[in-house]
């Protein structure tokens, strides 16, 4: 089903051959799909996922750009002493007139809306990749193509002198975004073709129903603000596209003011319901883009730097001295000699639960870093647009930083406004721009900065006013420890270590074997937990009977339905739960895997695996190099690329899959007409724990 099973004993993948065909097995290709590309992380997965969302969301925008190209003229006259700002339209020459309309109505613009059409319907599976992408790619390059021929026309021939008495209008600036805007996503769209076609993922999209929500959602929210401006524009006595202008301000929050603001009593009554609409729009658009953008672009990038971490981190392992280097500055004890196979599993889970820990630490500095220089880029490329854009307001460029600044902001003084009819329509596309930029670049800081001021505010108050149980002494050293990246009391951590080795030795009695003893202890300690004096009472009657297997495949249905339940509660636990070492070897061996038994264990692999014996390893199926083992099942570490905790999915649903799909072959043997199925003993007993005293 999944494809980061470490190898679990073959009774359970036998009987899964076993299984029907699923109603949802789509669904369950789509899963396995997902694990595997986790496990390969690629730079691809931008062209299979992220160009095609782009493109499905910047297309509505663009069409509705080229619609502001369409309804007004592309000349203005400034009259003596005014400015744009106070510019009276000029009817375009008839020849350009006739065809402009044509070209942009006729042609541009329903090259683009079909190409969004058939881009949709491939991503709802209506219509096949290759005629799909053949119509999106030539419609959205035939549209910018025809607003280009337009652009270099108005540029080079509508020109009337003077000059400072005459200006190109502000849909000749919308036309040239909305060229530059389907230029990019046809060439986008390019590459989403070139990735499919040299195999790198499946010629069709695997987007979410969340993720087609976003580009609905999109095409509403600009629908909306034009049919608000066409409105405002006649109530307020606007110009159109002025209007568009102050619905962005206005539902972006921006509230820039100045001189498009409602100054009658229906266009002010009108702005009450539009504005709590618009913004509850925005604001769809931003949880969608924080659930949908963030989390895969966190899921691709955590999966890459947690498999170059690993990798670094193996090939480091240094079995002369004992050692591996987890950092520049941070060393852990790594040693085979005189260890059980259990605590050397324990040694390796360990590890690399200290992989898993610095690669999300790093890919959240990383995450905050890329946003940062995102947002400084629009900022200040932004600035320098203003500047060039208001030069008949004699902007300097710190005046063009401190507008922008305020715009992006929301906080909108008013002390300064655009006012040229190239500045609005940058002024339209560089806020909607902003929206989710600085929506990833808010959710990056909760990560890293926000937690950082959090845990340290949380530490200050431990060492004054508010001490916990540790005390300040103890406080103190693990604040001075995540400081100096633990090289502070690097000495006390190795004594510490020392001492808990002796604890151990004591604990054991200094057998070999003691840490298995100790191991069993705890798993006979959780079964307990489960056990019930109805459940003992009827293993006890089937005991009497003289069938101790089928006392203990009783007892092993019921602690299987006891922890289902369990793990149902830590599903929806926040932050994720993390399991202990113990935890996990009860749970292994719950469905047949027993980290004692090296059977089908093997050291860290110095080298990954090759992708393509990586992706039948994750299926669980059998392995070239173990074909003439007993079980012909993939040996696997916890350093690994098979090892539980590289999959996608959390600990506790990787534990609660397995489970489940044991406890659906264990059911499935009692229905069995092959008594050998049904007399199979169970990976546990009532023989394995023992009875706690109150």
């Amino acid at each position: 089903m999944t494809t980061t099973d470490p190898g679990v004993d073959a009774t359970i993948e036998n009987a899964a051959k076993d299984v029907e065909k699923n109603p949802h097995d789509d669904h369950d290709k789509y899963q396995e799909e997902e694990e595997r590309a986790f496990m390969n992380p690629s730079r691809w997965w931008f062209a299979s996922t992220a160009c095609p969302l782009i493109a499905g969301t910047f297309g509505p925008m663009a069409n509705a750009f080229s619609i502001c190209a369409l309804v007004q003229s592309w000349r203005t006259y400034i009259p003596p002493g005014g400015t744009e700002a106070h510019g009276e339209p000029i009817k375009d020459p008839g020849w350009f007139r006739l065809h402009r309309l044509l070209a942009i109505n006729s042609i541009s613009l329903v090259c683009a809306i079909s190409a969004n059409v058939a881009l949709l319907l491939n991503m709802a599976r209506r219509l096949r990749f290759a005629i799909a992408q053949s119509i999106t790619i030539l419609g959205f390059f035939l549209a910018s193509f025809l607003l280009i021929a337009l652009v270099l026309v108005a540029s080079t021939t509508l020109r009337l002198l003077p000059a400072s008495e005459h200006a190109l209008g502000q849909a000749y600036y919308y036309a040239i975004i909305a060229a530059g805007l389907y230029f990019i996503i046809a060439s986008l769209m390019i590459l989403t073709v070139v990735g499919s076609y040299l195999g790198h993922y499946e010629k069709e999209f695997r987007l979410t129903v969340s993720q087609r929500t976003l580009m609905i959602q999109t095409m509403g929210f600009v629908t909306y603000m034009l049919l608000g401006s066409l409105i405002f524009s006649f109530v307020e006595g606007w110009s159109f596209l002025n209007a568009v202008y102050w619905a962005d301000f206005t539902l972006l929050t921006v509230g820039i003011g100045g001189t498009f603001v409602p100054r009658t009593h229906t266009g002010r009554s009108l702005l009450f319901p539009f504005a709590i609409g618009g913004i509850v729009m925005v604001g769809l658009v931003v949880g969608s883009v924080r659930s949908l953008v963030l989390d895969r672009g966190r899921e691709k990038m955590q999966a890459r730097m947690m498999e170059k971490r690993r990798e670094k981190t193996v090939k480091s392992i240094d079995e002369h001295r004992g050692i591996v280097k987890m950092g520049m500055w941070t060393k852990m004890e790594f040693t085979t000699k005189g260890l059980t196979e259990t605590k050397r599993r324990e040694q390796e889970f360990q590890i690399m639960r200290a992989v898993q820990t610095k690669a999300e630490n790093r890919r959240r500095w990383v995450a905050l870093m890329l946003s940062g220089v995102a947002a400084l880029l629009l900022w200040f490329l932004g600035a320098l647009v203003f500047q060039h854009a208001e030069k008949n307001q004699q902007w300097t460029y710190f005046v063009s930083l401190y507008f922008s600044y305020t715009s992006l902001l929301t906080i909108g003084y008013g002390d300064y406004e655009v006012m040229s009819n190239s500045g609005k329509p940058f002024f339209v596309f560089w806020t909607l721009l902003a929206v989710p930029t600085l929506t990833i670049l808010i959710s990056n800081m909760g990560d890293t900065v926000v937690k950082s001021f959090k845990d340290f505010s949380i530490w200050i108050g431990s060492l004054t006013v508010l001490p916990d149980e540790t005390g300040a002494r103890s406080a103190l050293k693990a604040g001075m420890s995540r400081l100096t990246k633990g090289r502070a009391f690097s000495k006390q951590l190795s004594d510490s270590m020392k001492k808990s080795a002796e604890q151990r030795d004591r604990d054991t009695n200094g057998h070999p074997g003691g840490e298995d003893r100790m191991q069993e202890d705890l798993f006979a300690d959780r079964l307990a937990k489960h056990v019930e004096s109805e459940e003992l009472k009827a293993a006890r009657e089937a005991h009497k009977e003289g069938d101790p297997v089928l006392r203990d495949v009783h007892f092993y249905h019921f602690v299987l339905a006891k922890e289902l339940r369990q793990l149902l509660e830590d599903v929806s636990a926040s932050p994720p739960k993390q399991y202990t070492y113990q935890e996990w070897a009860y749970y292994l061996k719950l469905i047949g895997h027993d980290e004692a038994d090296k059977q089908h264990h093997r050291p860290p692999p110095k080298v990954p695996d090759p992708p393509q014996d990586r992706d039948i390893h994750e299926m669980g199926m059998i392995d070239k190099e173990d074909s003439g083992s007993e079980q012909g099942v993939h040996g696997w570490s916890w350093l690994g690329t098979r090892s539980p905790l590289m999959g996608n999915k959390l600990e506790t649903e990787w534990i609660l899959e397995r489970i489940a799909e044991v406890l659906e072959t264990e059911l499935k043997k009692l229905g069995s007409h092959n008594p050998e199925k049904q007399r199979e003993p169970p990976p546990i007993s009532l023989d394995d724990f023992r009875e706690k005293k109150s």
